[in-house]
Protein backbone atom coordinates (compact mmCIF):
# COMPACT_ATOMS: atom_id res chain seq x y z
CA UNK A 1 0.00 0.00 0.00
CA UNK A 2 1.06 3.30 -1.00
CA UNK A 3 1.86 6.02 1.58
CA UNK A 4 -1.44 7.44 2.72
CA UNK A 5 -1.71 10.76 3.41
CA UNK A 6 -5.72 11.88 4.34
CA UNK A 7 -8.57 9.34 4.67
CA UNK A 8 -12.31 9.64 5.23
CA UNK A 9 -13.81 7.41 7.49
CA UNK A 10 -17.70 7.11 7.36
CA UNK A 11 -19.48 5.75 10.41
CA UNK A 12 -22.62 7.87 10.96
CA UNK A 13 -24.78 6.39 13.61
CA UNK A 14 -25.74 4.80 16.04
CA UNK A 15 -23.58 5.91 19.27
CA UNK A 16 -23.34 2.11 20.00
CA UNK A 17 -21.46 1.78 16.46
CA UNK A 18 -19.60 5.06 16.48
CA UNK A 19 -17.99 3.64 19.42
CA UNK A 20 -17.44 0.17 18.31
CA UNK A 21 -15.46 2.10 15.16
CA UNK A 22 -13.05 4.42 17.60
CA UNK A 23 -10.02 1.61 17.33
CA UNK A 24 -9.81 2.04 13.45
CA UNK A 25 -8.94 5.74 14.48
CA UNK A 26 -6.26 4.52 16.47
CA UNK A 27 -4.97 1.49 14.20
CA UNK A 28 -4.83 4.48 10.64
CA UNK A 29 -2.67 6.82 13.20
CA UNK A 30 -0.38 4.21 14.45
CA UNK A 31 -0.05 3.24 10.90
CA UNK A 32 -0.20 6.47 9.10
CA UNK A 33 1.23 8.89 11.87
CA UNK A 34 1.17 12.21 9.71
CA UNK A 35 -2.09 11.22 7.97
CA UNK A 36 -5.22 13.39 8.06
CA UNK A 37 -7.84 11.61 9.33
CA UNK A 38 -11.52 13.27 8.62
CA UNK A 39 -14.56 11.09 10.40
CA UNK A 40 -18.31 11.83 8.98
CA UNK A 41 -21.14 11.20 11.73
CA UNK A 42 -24.16 12.35 12.39
CA UNK A 43 -24.95 14.96 15.87
CA UNK A 44 -26.47 11.98 18.33
CA UNK A 45 -22.49 10.50 18.00
CA UNK A 46 -20.48 13.61 17.61
CA UNK A 47 -19.21 13.95 20.90
CA UNK A 48 -18.26 10.77 20.79
CA UNK A 49 -15.51 11.77 18.31
CA UNK A 50 -14.67 15.14 20.26
CA UNK A 51 -11.14 15.86 20.91
CA UNK A 52 -9.74 12.51 19.99
CA UNK A 53 -6.41 12.55 19.45
CA UNK A 54 -6.81 10.38 16.17
CA UNK A 55 -8.97 12.16 14.56
CA UNK A 56 -7.93 15.52 12.84
CA UNK A 57 -11.24 16.74 11.29
CA UNK A 58 -14.91 16.09 11.98
CA UNK A 59 -17.55 16.58 9.61
CA UNK A 60 -20.84 16.52 11.16
CA UNK A 61 -23.95 14.74 8.19
CA UNK A 62 -27.41 16.72 9.70
CA UNK A 63 -29.62 13.64 8.05
CA UNK A 64 -33.08 15.14 8.84
CA UNK A 65 -31.70 17.77 6.42
CA UNK A 66 -31.59 15.89 3.09
CA UNK A 67 -34.85 13.79 3.80
CA UNK A 68 -37.10 16.05 1.51
CA UNK A 69 -36.07 16.79 -2.05
CA UNK A 70 -36.36 20.43 -1.21
CA UNK A 71 -33.90 20.19 1.61
CA UNK A 72 -31.82 17.97 -0.58
CA UNK A 73 -31.03 20.57 -2.91
CA UNK A 74 -30.37 23.17 -0.69
CA UNK A 75 -27.87 21.04 2.13
CA UNK A 76 -26.22 19.08 -0.68
CA UNK A 77 -24.10 21.33 -2.27
CA UNK A 78 -22.80 23.43 1.55
CA UNK A 79 -22.23 19.22 2.50
CA UNK A 80 -20.54 18.72 -0.30
CA UNK A 81 -17.91 21.96 -0.40
CA UNK A 82 -17.12 20.66 3.17
CA UNK A 83 -16.51 17.14 2.38
CA UNK A 84 -14.16 17.68 -0.64
CA UNK A 85 -12.35 20.24 1.05
CA UNK A 86 -9.63 18.13 1.15
CA UNK A 87 -8.53 15.19 -1.57
CA UNK A 88 -8.90 11.80 0.44
CA UNK A 89 -6.04 8.99 -0.57
CA UNK A 90 -9.03 6.08 0.64
CA UNK A 91 -12.14 6.32 2.25
CA UNK A 92 -13.56 3.53 4.48
CA UNK A 93 -17.63 2.84 4.51
CA UNK A 94 -18.26 1.48 7.74
CA UNK A 95 -21.64 1.87 7.59
CA UNK A 96 -22.53 0.04 4.50
CA UNK A 97 -25.78 1.87 3.47
CA UNK A 98 -26.90 3.87 0.55
CA UNK A 99 -26.52 6.98 2.93
CA UNK A 100 -22.74 6.12 3.48
CA UNK A 101 -22.53 5.22 0.35
CA UNK A 102 -23.16 8.74 -1.43
CA UNK A 103 -20.93 10.51 1.03
CA UNK A 104 -18.01 8.07 -0.04
CA UNK A 105 -19.08 8.28 -3.49
CA UNK A 106 -18.78 12.32 -3.33
CA UNK A 107 -15.61 12.49 -1.41
CA UNK A 108 -14.22 11.24 -4.85
CA UNK A 109 -11.07 8.77 -2.90
CA UNK A 110 -9.10 6.24 -5.42
CA UNK A 111 -9.36 3.96 -2.62
CA UNK A 112 -12.58 3.34 -1.32
CA UNK A 113 -12.86 0.34 1.17
CA UNK A 114 -16.54 -1.23 3.08
CA UNK A 115 -17.39 -3.92 5.65
CA UNK A 116 -17.78 -7.08 4.79
CA UNK A 117 -21.76 -6.56 5.26
CA UNK A 118 -22.56 -3.68 2.83
CA UNK A 119 -26.39 -3.37 1.90
CA UNK A 120 -28.38 -1.04 -0.07
CA UNK A 121 -25.74 -0.84 -3.43
CA UNK A 122 -23.20 0.23 -1.18
CA UNK A 123 -21.02 -2.17 -2.67
CA UNK A 124 -21.15 -0.99 -6.12
CA UNK A 125 -19.41 2.54 -5.01
CA UNK A 126 -16.40 0.52 -2.25
CA UNK A 127 -15.21 -2.31 -2.18
CA UNK A 128 -16.21 -4.53 0.44
CA UNK A 129 -13.88 -6.23 3.19
CA UNK A 130 -13.74 -9.97 3.53
CA UNK A 131 -10.89 -10.28 6.14
CA UNK A 132 -10.41 -13.08 8.72
CA UNK A 133 -13.15 -11.73 11.40
CA UNK A 134 -15.95 -11.78 8.74
CA UNK A 135 -17.87 -14.05 10.66
CA UNK A 136 -16.71 -12.25 14.55
CA UNK A 137 -17.19 -9.15 16.20
CA UNK A 138 -18.25 -5.91 14.73
CA UNK A 139 -14.87 -4.28 15.99
CA UNK A 140 -12.75 -6.65 14.13
CA UNK A 141 -14.70 -6.58 11.21
CA UNK A 142 -14.21 -2.79 11.19
CA UNK A 143 -10.20 -2.95 11.76
CA UNK A 144 -10.48 -5.94 9.16
CA UNK A 145 -11.15 -2.53 6.72
CA UNK A 146 -8.20 -0.98 8.41
CA UNK A 147 -6.21 -4.45 7.95
CA UNK A 148 -7.11 -3.81 4.17
CA UNK A 149 -5.70 -0.28 4.21
CA UNK A 150 -2.70 -1.38 5.45
CA UNK A 151 -3.13 -1.01 9.13
CA UNK A 152 -1.03 -3.31 11.54
CA UNK A 153 -3.78 -3.66 14.26
CA UNK A 154 -0.81 -4.31 17.11
CA UNK A 155 -3.35 -3.49 19.74
CA UNK A 156 -6.89 -2.17 19.99
CA UNK A 157 -7.80 0.98 21.60
CA UNK A 158 -10.74 2.76 21.87
CA UNK A 159 -9.25 6.47 22.07
CA UNK A 160 -11.46 9.14 24.13
CA UNK A 161 -10.73 11.85 25.56
CA UNK A 162 -12.35 12.96 29.07
CA UNK A 163 -12.19 16.81 29.75
CA UNK A 164 -11.21 17.56 34.03
CA UNK A 165 -14.46 19.75 33.37
CA UNK A 166 -16.07 16.58 32.29
CA UNK A 167 -15.30 14.49 35.00
CA UNK A 168 -15.84 17.39 37.88
CA UNK A 169 -19.19 17.58 36.37
CA UNK A 170 -19.64 14.22 36.08
CA UNK A 171 -18.80 14.15 39.94
CA UNK A 172 -21.17 16.90 40.83
CA UNK A 173 -23.93 14.96 39.19
CA UNK A 174 -23.45 12.11 40.99
CA UNK A 175 -23.56 13.94 44.19
CA UNK A 176 -26.39 15.99 43.20
CA UNK A 177 -28.28 12.75 42.72
CA UNK A 178 -27.52 11.48 46.03
CA UNK A 179 -24.01 9.51 45.96
CA UNK A 180 -20.53 9.66 46.21
CA UNK A 181 -18.45 8.61 43.17
CA UNK A 182 -16.23 7.32 45.93
CA UNK A 183 -17.94 4.49 47.29
CA UNK A 184 -18.45 1.07 44.99
CA UNK A 185 -21.19 1.72 42.36
CA UNK A 186 -22.60 0.06 39.59
CA UNK A 187 -24.69 1.32 36.57
CA UNK A 188 -27.27 -0.13 35.02
CA UNK A 189 -27.94 1.05 31.41
CA UNK A 190 -31.87 0.76 31.26
CA UNK A 191 -32.59 1.55 27.73
CA UNK A 192 -32.40 0.56 24.52
CA UNK A 193 -33.54 2.22 20.81
CA UNK A 194 -34.89 -1.20 20.35
CA UNK A 195 -37.58 -2.92 22.77
CA UNK A 196 -36.63 -6.42 22.41
CA UNK A 197 -32.87 -5.18 23.92
CA UNK A 198 -34.61 -3.70 27.10
CA UNK A 199 -34.47 -6.01 30.09
CA UNK A 200 -37.79 -5.90 31.97
CA UNK A 201 -37.77 -3.10 34.60
CA UNK A 202 -39.22 -5.34 37.65
CA UNK A 203 -35.91 -7.71 37.27
CA UNK A 204 -34.33 -3.54 37.76
CA UNK A 205 -35.51 -3.29 40.10
CA UNK A 206 -34.77 -6.34 42.01
CA UNK A 207 -31.07 -6.60 41.05
CA UNK A 208 -31.18 -3.04 42.39
CA UNK A 209 -32.15 -4.04 45.83
CA UNK A 210 -29.55 -6.79 45.81
CA UNK A 211 -27.03 -4.37 45.38
CA UNK A 212 -27.58 -2.25 47.90
CA UNK A 213 -27.97 -5.21 50.12
CA UNK A 214 -23.78 -5.90 49.21
CA UNK A 215 -23.56 -2.33 49.84
CA UNK A 216 -23.07 -1.21 46.24
CA UNK A 217 -25.19 1.91 44.73
CA UNK A 218 -27.10 0.97 41.56
CA UNK A 219 -26.98 3.76 39.66
CA UNK A 220 -29.67 4.44 36.73
CA UNK A 221 -27.98 6.24 33.72
CA UNK A 222 -30.13 6.98 30.53
CA UNK A 223 -31.60 9.90 28.63
CA UNK A 224 -34.53 10.89 26.67
CA UNK A 225 -38.35 10.61 27.61
CA UNK A 226 -38.60 6.86 27.22
CA UNK A 227 -35.17 6.12 29.59
CA UNK A 228 -37.13 8.65 32.25
CA UNK A 229 -39.65 6.79 32.14
CA UNK A 230 -37.80 3.13 32.93
CA UNK A 231 -36.18 5.07 35.49
CA UNK A 232 -39.38 5.90 37.20
CA UNK A 233 -40.67 2.12 36.49
CA UNK A 234 -37.67 0.79 38.64
CA UNK A 235 -37.95 3.38 41.36
CA UNK A 236 -41.27 2.75 42.11
CA UNK A 237 -40.59 -1.56 41.86
CA UNK A 238 -36.96 -1.11 44.35
CA UNK A 239 -37.33 -0.81 47.58
CA UNK A 240 -34.78 1.82 48.15
CA UNK A 241 -34.58 3.78 44.83
CA UNK A 242 -31.57 3.85 42.63
CA UNK A 243 -29.44 7.06 41.85
CA UNK A 244 -31.12 8.27 38.70
CA UNK A 245 -28.71 10.28 36.22
CA UNK A 246 -30.87 9.86 33.61
CA UNK A 247 -30.55 13.03 31.13
CA UNK A 248 -28.42 14.60 33.81
CA UNK A 249 -24.75 14.29 31.95
CA UNK A 250 -23.18 14.45 28.87
CA UNK A 251 -21.93 11.44 26.45
CA UNK A 252 -18.73 12.58 27.94
CA UNK A 253 -19.84 12.73 31.20
CA UNK A 254 -21.54 9.92 31.09
CA UNK A 255 -18.06 8.33 30.23
CA UNK A 256 -16.34 9.26 33.50
CA UNK A 257 -19.56 7.61 35.21
CA UNK A 258 -18.88 4.41 33.74
CA UNK A 259 -15.14 4.26 33.92
CA UNK A 260 -14.95 4.67 37.72
CA UNK A 261 -18.11 2.21 37.77
CA UNK A 262 -17.21 -1.16 39.60
CA UNK A 263 -19.48 -2.71 36.52
CA UNK A 264 -21.97 -2.15 33.74
CA UNK A 265 -25.32 -3.71 33.65
CA UNK A 266 -27.89 -3.62 30.67
CA UNK A 267 -28.32 -4.54 26.92
CA UNK A 268 -26.76 -4.39 23.53
CA UNK A 269 -26.86 -0.67 23.60
CA UNK A 270 -24.13 2.50 22.82
CA UNK A 271 -23.61 3.04 27.04
CA UNK A 272 -23.16 -0.64 27.31
CA UNK A 273 -20.31 -0.96 24.64
CA UNK A 274 -18.89 2.59 25.87
CA UNK A 275 -18.23 0.58 29.47
CA UNK A 276 -16.80 -2.55 27.53
CA UNK A 277 -14.23 0.05 25.82
CA UNK A 278 -13.48 1.75 28.45
CA UNK A 279 -12.36 -1.68 29.99
CA UNK A 280 -15.06 -1.34 32.35
CA UNK A 281 -16.60 -4.62 33.52
CA UNK A 282 -19.40 -5.03 31.68
CA UNK A 283 -22.57 -7.68 32.05
CA UNK A 284 -24.32 -7.53 28.80
CA UNK A 285 -28.23 -8.99 28.60
CA UNK A 286 -28.55 -10.05 25.08
CA UNK A 287 -31.67 -12.12 22.79
CA UNK A 288 -32.62 -10.33 19.29
CA UNK A 289 -28.44 -9.81 18.50
CA UNK A 290 -25.63 -12.28 19.28
CA UNK A 291 -22.55 -12.02 21.37
CA UNK A 292 -20.11 -13.14 18.89
CA UNK A 293 -20.71 -10.48 16.90
CA UNK A 294 -22.52 -7.65 19.42
CA UNK A 295 -21.06 -9.01 22.88
CA UNK A 296 -19.48 -6.64 25.29
CA UNK A 297 -15.83 -6.63 23.17
CA UNK A 298 -12.88 -7.97 25.01
CA UNK A 299 -15.37 -9.57 27.94
CA UNK A 300 -17.15 -12.18 25.76
CA UNK A 301 -18.09 -14.27 28.16
CA UNK A 302 -19.58 -11.96 30.47
CA UNK A 303 -22.47 -11.54 27.96
CA UNK A 304 -25.63 -13.49 28.80
CA UNK A 305 -28.19 -14.67 26.17
CA UNK A 306 -31.93 -15.35 26.00
CA UNK A 307 -32.56 -19.36 26.15
CA UNK A 308 -34.83 -19.03 23.07
CA UNK A 309 -34.95 -21.16 20.27
CA UNK A 310 -35.62 -17.73 18.08
CA UNK A 311 -32.60 -15.37 19.10
CA UNK A 312 -30.98 -13.92 16.94
CA UNK A 313 -33.96 -12.84 15.35
CA UNK A 314 -32.42 -9.42 14.50
CA UNK A 315 -35.96 -8.02 15.06
CA UNK A 316 -36.61 -3.92 16.61
CA UNK A 317 -39.71 -5.94 18.45
CA UNK A 318 -40.71 -9.20 18.70
CA UNK A 319 -43.33 -10.50 16.00
CA UNK A 320 -44.24 -12.88 18.67
CA UNK A 321 -45.33 -10.61 21.55
CA UNK A 322 -42.66 -12.07 23.31
CA UNK A 323 -40.78 -9.93 26.28
CA UNK A 324 -37.54 -11.10 25.04
CA UNK A 325 -35.25 -10.73 27.58
CA UNK A 326 -37.47 -11.95 30.60
CA UNK A 327 -36.01 -15.78 29.97
CA UNK A 328 -33.11 -13.81 31.37
CA UNK A 329 -33.67 -13.99 35.54
CA UNK A 330 -31.52 -11.68 37.42
CA UNK A 331 -29.98 -14.46 39.60
CA UNK A 332 -28.25 -15.13 36.33
CA UNK A 333 -26.59 -11.55 36.09
CA UNK A 334 -26.07 -12.02 40.07
CA UNK A 335 -24.25 -14.42 39.52
CA UNK A 336 -22.05 -12.87 36.94
CA UNK A 337 -21.31 -9.78 39.15
CA UNK A 338 -20.67 -11.90 42.19
CA UNK A 339 -17.22 -12.66 40.30
CA UNK A 340 -16.91 -9.23 38.85
CA UNK A 341 -17.27 -7.47 41.67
Amino acid sequence: MKDITSVLVVKLSAIGDVIHALPVSYAIKETYPRAKLTWVVEPPAYDILKDNPYIDNIIIFEKKKFKSFKGFLKNYGPFNKILRGDKYDASLDLQGLFKSAAIAWSAKAPIRLGTCNMREMSNKVSKPVIGPHAKGHIVERYLDVARELGCKVEKVVFPMNISERDAQAAIGAMEQAGAHMENPYVVLAVGANWPNKRWPTRFYARLSDWMYNLKIIPVIIGGGAMDGQLAADIESMAEIPPINLVGKTSLKQLAYVIQNAQAVVGGDTGPVHLAAGLGTKTVMVMGPTDANRNGPYGQLENAIEARRPCKYCWKRACPKGLECLSVIHPEAVEEKLKKLL
